[in-house]
């Protein structure tokens, strides 16, 4: 099967939506797909990968984004493919998979951040001149709204939820296939191993709780709302937690603010990193307070992992945790008492390891090559339609 996929970015640095596109690109051509990638990003050379890498220069971002679109369009033209299969929005796709959620419930998600009605009211205001937000609002509407328009994939029920409630969708048009991550192929011994490193390294006794949150986006994900947490825990007496975030957002601000909640001794901001898994190996709860996460591969991976999670309504992730069985849900990122309230829980040893023995035991109903098989099935019956209507 010749396959067309379409993404802006493939560059793993930039989220967990590139490194699950990267990692469901290897699947397929494990299936022996013949895999053409549309992109803008210049991905290392792969065996049975074509990479068209489309470009050019503009003068903004938004500009770059339209011409890349467009110069897509033309190169869909030029040469037959049994499946276009889209996740940046695409006007020719058969299949549509908004990996990041759809762009209508981003926009309301990052309104929530703002916690007065005033701010909330003159964000709206500031979105009506944001060029580039009107721009992909448009197009998602052209490939949501009314006709013959392509199967919609979510990748969790949340985003079920979105294209119902944004756009009408109906059912017929929506095909849910969960996201799904790779397994950790790590030793038993070299995660010990890990885990003795890891905890030496930020200075993490054998008898305090290590807690951990990787998040890009510091607002969106909620850290503050961490920071918070762990600030009335400590004035509660729990002096045993030891936490690290890990992520690009780290800068001086978010130092500032650790001083002076007085967390400089509890809270250590890693920076970026390639070794999550590593860190996943040495903690003991991990935390995504998030404000929006269609389904997020941080979550899965902790629970894949082994990890007690703790994340929010507002993640389509949530959909796999059972609440007091392998992590919590907390209903709204804002309820920092409530926050603290689960974490607390988590740092009872016998019920933390009974939680991490039912977080491992969901691996194949997020693993990506369930994610993979389920896609490729689609694939067919896409294909086999668009062949009975020629």
């Amino acid at each position: 099967m010749k396959v067309a996929l379409v993404t802006e970015w493939l560059d793993v640095w930039r989220g967990g939506a590139e490194t699950s596109t990267r990692q469901f690109m290897h699947h397929l051509m494990d299936a022996g797909v013949d895999l053409h990638v549309f992109t803008r990003s210049r991905p290392s050379p792969a065996p049975g990968l074509s990479v068209h890498t489309l470009n050019g220069a503009a003068m903004s971002r938004t500009r770059r984004s339209m011409t890349f679109a467009v110069r897509v369009g033309r190169k869909l033209h030029e040469e037959p493919f049994d499946i276009v299969h889209a996740i940046s929005p695409c006007r020719y796709a058969d299949i549509y998979q908004p990996r990041g959620g759809t762009v209508a419930e981003s926009v309301e998600r990052n309104i929530a951040l703002r916690r007065s009605g005033t701010g909330r009211r003159l964000k709206r205001v500031a979105n009506r001149f944001n060029f580039k937000q009107r721009y992909m609002l448009g197009l998602e509407r052209k490939l949501l709204g009314p006709g013959e328009r392509p199967m919609v994939v979510a990748i969790s029920n949340y985003v079920v939820r979105q294209l119902k409630e944004h756009y009408s969708l109906p059912g017929e048009r929506i095909r849910l296939i969960y996201n799904g991550v790779d397994p950790d192929p790590t030793s038993e011994e070299r995660r010990r191993a890990n885990r003795r490193a890891i905890r030496a390294e930020f200075g993490t006794g054998d008898d305090q709780v290590l807690v951990l949150q990787v998040a890009h986006n510091f607002r969106l994900k909620g850290v503050e709302r961490w920071m918070d947490a762990l600030a009335l825990l400590r004035r509660r007496g729990r002096g045993d937690i030891r936490a690290l975030v890990i992520g690009r957002g780290d800068s001086r601000r978010w130092h500032d603010r650790a001083d002076r909640l007085g967390l400089a001794q509890s809270l250590t901001f890693v920076g970026s990193s390639d070794r999550v898994r590593e860190f996943h190996h040495a903690a003991d709860i991990l935390v995504h307070p998030t404000y929006y996460d269609p389904c997020s591969r941080v979550v899965l991976e902790g629970l894949a992992a082994g990890l007690p999670c703790i994340t929010t309504l507002w993640d389509g992730a949530s959909e796999m945790i059972v609440n007091g069985r392998n992590g919590f849900v907390l209903p709204n990122p804002d309820d920092v008492p409530a926050f603290a309230d689960l974490v607390d829980q988590l740092c009872d040893p016998g019920l933390r390891r009974a939680m991490s023995e039912s977080a491992a035991k969901i691996g194949d109903r997020i693993s990506m090559v369930r994610h993979a098989a389920e896609m490729l099935k689609l694939y067919e019956e896409v294909a086999g339609a668009k062949e009975t209507t020629r």
